[in-house]
């Protein structure tokens, strides 16, 4: 694996880049490839940011949001994968990416313990968000930040810090989050788009999942189901349960939570969270996906009394004393 220092310099020489984020894009994501885009910019290298897919409502308090593209424009000579742990996160732009790496150089920052460091360049340090490497990347750039960069590092720290609450949160994050707010970043925007404010259809189903929730493992483990039939009957897309999951944590006694999304039939994806005794990395691999020890994800197929038993099974084997 490579240094953040062997990564800036490679940086350094590129005249145009292709910045990839993740499918589903969640915060951390767009964060730290918009970021890096207007870094980039402000160095005068030719950039844009890439996602398979439309990019979620709750990030058009963003504007920089509405320019991320789902197909490359030109040729660049630089490809730059964030907060991506393997190819497939990458969706249908994966073979892209792929293709890329036989004749271009291609970069990998992230942040997942799970990564597969399938570029040339790898760079992945585990912290509470992927934003935290981009911070200390752009100062490596020499790049003097502004209002859109720091606003964009705030997105993913919030995001995917659970506004700085969540277990992996150190010193560290909170140096980046002040970079980021010397830069000008306005937190209260921020915070409130992306961790408050929710539509009256979102709510309904929020107050639906939660008092549904099913305590298993005496209290340890909390699993929640969004029923595809219920999104779709609200007129609601899957970005809105985002941050489903964590409410479980907050209960007494529960150290695993776990949030099923139908996402077809026989089909679902899980969100995993953990208080910090249960490895939800582990877990999640079980199943072919992956994370962090505290925050994970992976899909499962089967009916879904199946699926609860298979992550009851799981989750009750990486309890250990529990």
């Amino acid at each position: 694996m490579n240094t953040i220092e062997e990564i800036a310099k490679v940086i350094k020489n590129a005249k145009s880049a292709a910045i990839f984020t993740h499918m589903r894009p969640d915060g951390d994501t767009v964060g730290s490839a918009l970021a890096l885009r207007r870094a980039l910019s402000l160095r005068g290298v030719r950039a844009e940011v890439l996602n398979e897919g439309p990019i979620p409502a709750r990030f058009s308090f963003f504007p920089p949001a509405a320019e991320i593209l789902t197909a490359p424009t030109f040729d660049a000579d630089v490809y730059i994968a964030v907060d991506s742990s393997d190819l497939s996160r990458l969706g249908a732009l994966e073979g892209v990416f792929r293709a890329a790496l036989r004749k271009k150089i291609t970069i990998n920052i992230d942040h997942h313990i799970s990564n597969t460091l399938y570029a040339k360049y790898n760079f992945v340090r585990e912290r509470a968000s992927n934003c935290e490497n981009i911070a200390e990347l752009l100062r490596l750039l020499g790049v003097r930040g502004d209002k859109e960069i720091g606003d964009a590092l705030m997105l993913g720290m919030v995001t995917d810090s659970g506004c700085f609450s969540h277990g992996d949160v150190t010193a560290a994050t909170f140096r980046e989050a002040a970079y980021a707010a010397e830069m000008g970043a306005d937190v209260r925007t921020v915070v409130y788009e992306t961790m408050k404010r929710r539509s009256r259809a979102r709510a309904e189903l929020y107050a639906e999942v939660v008092s549904r929730i099913r305590y298993l493992l005496d209290g340890k483990l909390a699993i929640a189901t969004v029923p595809a039939a219920r999104l779709s009957a609200l007129g609601l897309t899957p970005d809105v349960t985002e941050g489903f999951v964590d409410f479980a944590l907050t209960v007494d006694g529960v150290e695993v939570s776990i949030c099923l999304l139908e996402s077809g039939k026989r089909q679902y994806r899980a969100s995993l969270r953990s208080k910090g005794k249960v490895d939800v990395n582990a877990v999640a691999h079980a199943f072919g996906g992956g994370g962090h020890t505290l925050a994970a994800g992976c899909m499962l197929f089967g009916e879904l009394e199946e699926v609860i038993d298979r992550l009851n099974y799981c989750v009750y084997q990486h309890a250990g004393e529990v």
